[in-house]
């Protein structure tokens, strides 16, 4: 019988450090007809993140990481994906920096999602430096990941509308809708071309 084309799926890891509320909408768009992706495998640096529970609930392999000493961290995690045959690595909510010699040694893409328009606000308090200086907008970003911290290849951006009365809290609450929307379309943008 001859062998279906297209219906490979790619495996991906997720990275989380909370609540994985990007981890919990990548995991219900792999179950979609079409998705080409399925999550193989969670890791996260926090033993208590909220986002593990998805894991369990949908019997993804999920891997808790000690980062007390970087190198032995990274070299764990890439055991890991080596084991589970990843071929992708999503961040959502990943509080830590992958240094250069993991993305070096990891080789394949590595996808991140900000909330912010880069290459404005890169780093922490993004929607706070959003209120601070009076932007008209702001939104989220999902680009590769590089040696610089929120620096790499733009891959899809969604921008809002910041009004006159929004708190950091107000945009971060709207941007997060944007996110869930965003994430699973460039994913798909870049899998295309894999």
């Amino acid at each position: 019988m001859p062998k279906l084309i297209g219906t490979k799926k790619i495996n991906i890891a997720v990275f989380i450090s909370g609540k994985g509320s990007n981890f919990k909408n990548l995991i219900k768009h792999s179950f979609k007809k079409n998705s080409k992706f399925r999550i193989s495998l969670v890791i996260s640096n926090n033993s208590k993140a909220k986002g593990l529970n998805y894991a369990k609930k949908h019997n993804i392999s999920k891997k808790i990481i000690n980062y007390e000493n970087i190198k032995k961290a990274e070299k764990n995690i890439l055991k890991e994906l080596k084991k589970s045959k990843i071929e992708l690595i999503c961040l959502a909510g990943f509080m830590r920096i992958l240094s250069n010699n993991f993305i070096k040694k990891f080789k394949k893409k590595i996808l991140n999602i900000h909330p912010s328009l880069l290459p404005k606000y890169k780093g922490l308090d993004t929607h706070q430096k959003v209120v601070d200086n009076k932007e008209k907008y702001s939104g989220c970003t999902v680009h590769y990941v590089s040696s610089k911290l929120d620096s790499g290849k733009i891959i899809m951006q969604k921008k809002i509308k910041v009004f006159r009365n929004d708190t950091s809290d107000k945009i971060a609450k709207r941007i997060l809708k944007q996110e869930h929307l965003l994430y699973p379309k460039a994913l798909k943008k870049v899998l295309i071309s894999l």
